[in-house]
């Protein structure tokens, strides 16, 4: 068995009472891993702006973590013998099970024990393997999180919680979906190694609720710039509560950071209080109802948003429609709302858009690249006096090409295309793909979505096995956690595919959540997007789909093949696409 060092000996606790300036403990030998250089890196920005003093009113800190370095990973997986189990083709579930019997290294328990004494917060047990956050690298978000309640009455019950979830984190580098992604990259699974971030959450106790009052990502490059907005002005998404919402592809407030007070391009405000946000994730406080070690939601409930003004957490988030339709920013009477953060954003009662600009302009200079940044707020107070507390969570470069393509206004009104577009992401030209597999559109029913994304898998698993790209055509929002507002496919199960097309429909015509880490790997894997709004001008050439030799069919998709190679053309700098025969 190998031997574990402690590198550092804690110093401070995981309190309520944070300081500027992470606290940043390390348990045994090896690397760190992408996310928790991030955090050493952030910690630093963090620093720097603090020193200028411009936002007394908030605390802008790194919630304080503590590192279990990859020797510790390398030592468990050793002296239990589980690279067989780990690299067979067992499902998650199975995997997952054999972590849970295996023990960890006796030289780190006393260690996590002192962690867990000294915390009196939930706790966020993160991956951090070596590949996650590097330049070039789509592995975001597939390996597991798991939240703790951390709120047990006995050390010994939160101890064990803890080793059942940094037991999960291990297992989680050896489920499908990295397995998948690591067949669609040069990377061997076998490379790979896992260090585990402990880190405090951010947020506050409403009954047996903990949550932020907000939770963002933002980036400092636009894929889809609307209006008068440019690429590189940034984008921002912010929701109530945990910022699962976002990361998972559901439903957020999106804005631009150079011109906050600008509304997304809704029809109206009836369609405003459609795509609103209605629910919010928290960590239930109370005991589940269930024992289950294996889920990376044990402790984590959605509720409705209406609980969450109950609990005084959407003052700075909300706003109210009038008998008369005007939006008015607050919840000060009564009507039906809508979370689009005008508080925040249009009367400016908390810094929140300025702390972000300063962040993304620190960590882009940083990384000499465009950045994607995580963060999650909690409040006190009311109005100009509020102050706050600003937790950096993440930051991760990203993927911008600058390869120059120019599409003409001839070219995007050809009726040959197949399809056509003013919003699409990525760049680049692609005379390669033959192979298009498509959501049939005269049987497509939003409740079958669930299904849809079981049968794309298997074309997608045939399809890689030949090792041929392909272009794939559907309804709605893709790789939304939401079924009802698209096809809630996973990355792994589409993971060799090289353009998306996404059709909207009159109930399902929502907005590409740029903040997902569906989204992150699409444009590390350098795939394009296309987005086709109900009711555009351009549509989708069905007719020439419908003439394709069918190679095979399901029940709600068909794979068919070109007699050649289709032309993707992509403008990255307009958004403009077009994919002709």
């Amino acid at each position: 068995m190998g031997i574990i060092m402690k590198e550092f000996d804690f110093i401070g606790s995981l309190d309520e009472n944070p300081k500027k300036g992470a606290q940043i403990e390390y348990i045994g030998f090896g690397e760190v891993g992408g996310k928790a250089h991030g955090l050493i890196i952030a910690d630093e920005i963090v620093n720097k702006i603090n020193s200028k003093g411009k936002y007394p009113s908030f605390i802008i800190d790194i919630p304080k973590f503590t590192v279990l370095r990859t020797g510790v990973f390398d030592t468990f997986m050793q002296m239990n013998d589980l690279y067989k189990t780990a690299l067979s083709d067992a499902n998650d579930s199975r995997i997952a099970h054999e972590f849970q019997k295996a023990d960890l290294p006796f030289e780190i328990l006393k260690d996590l024990r002192d962690l867990i004494t000294k915390a009196n917060k939930p706790l966020a047990i993160r991956s951090s393997s070596l590949l996650e956050d590097a330049k070039f690298e789509p592995f975001a978000g597939i390996y597991a999180t798991k939240m703790l309640s951390n709120n047990q009455f006995d050390i010994d019950t939160r101890c064990r919680k803890l080793y059942e979830a940094v037991k999960l984190i291990y297992a989680s580098a050896f489920f499908k979906a990295p397995k998948d992604y690591m067949k669609a990259t040069k990377h061997d699974i076998k490379e790979e190694k896992m260090a585990v971030i402990i880190q405090e959450v951010i947020g506050r106790k409403h009954d047996d609720r903990f949550y932020p009052d907000i939770s963002g990502v933002a980036r400092s490059y636009n894929f889809y710039p609307m209006g008068r907005s440019k690429p590189e002005e940034g984008v921002v998404n912010l929701a109530v509560g945990l910022g699962k919402t976002i990361v998972d592809g559901g439903i957020s407030w999106t804005y631009s950071p150079e011109d906050p007070t600008l509304t997304p391009p809704f029809g109206s405000v009836s369609d405003m209080l459609k795509n609103t946000q209605t629910e919010f994730w928290h960590i239930k406080m109370s005991e589940p109802e269930e024992y289950d070690p294996i889920n990376e939601t044990e402790f984590m409930r959605t509720n409705n948003i209406q609980k969450a003004e109950k609990d005084s957490a959407v003052s700075f988030a909300a706003s109210t429609v009038s008998d008369s339709g005007r939006v008015t920013p607050g919840i000060g009477s009564d009507g039906p709302r809508i979370i689009n953060f005008a508080p925040i954003l249009k009367l400016e009662l908390l810094p929140l858009n300025d702390i972000v600009k300063d962040l993304l302009k620190n960590s882009a200079e940083k990384f000499n690249t465009p950045v994607e940044i995580e963060f999650a707020v909690t409040t006190t107070g009311e109005g100009y006096d509020a102050t706050g507390r600003f937790g950096f969570l993440q930051v991760r470069p990203m993927v911008v090409s600058d390869e120059n393509v120019k599409i003409e206004s001839h070219e995007i009104d050809d009726e040959e295309n197949i399809v056509s577009s003013e919003f699409v992401l990525g760049n680049g030209c692609s005379e390669m793909i033959k192979d298009i597999v498509y959501v049939k559109p005269d049987v497509f029913d939003a409740k079958n979505t669930k299904k849809i994304a079981v049968e794309i898998e298997k074309f997608n698993s045939i399809l890689t096995v030949k090792n041929r790209k392909y272009l794939l055509i559907g309804f709605g929002r893709w790789g939304s956690s939401d079924h009802w507002l698209g096809i809630p496919v996973n990355w792994s199960q589409i993971s060799n595919v090289q353009t998306i097309v996404e059709a909207g429909l009159p109930n399902m015509n929502v907005e590409l959540s740029q903040g997902s880490h569906f989204f992150h790997n699409m444009t590390c894997f350098g795939v394009n997007y296309f987005s086709v709004p109900a009711y555009y001008e351009y549509e989708i050439n069905w007719n020439f789909l419908k003439k394709q030799k069918v190679i095979s069919e399901s029940e709600n998709v068909v794979h068919v093949e070109c007699k050649k190679p289709i032309t993707i053309k992509v403008d990255g700098k307009t958004g403009r696409g077009i994919i002709k025969p």
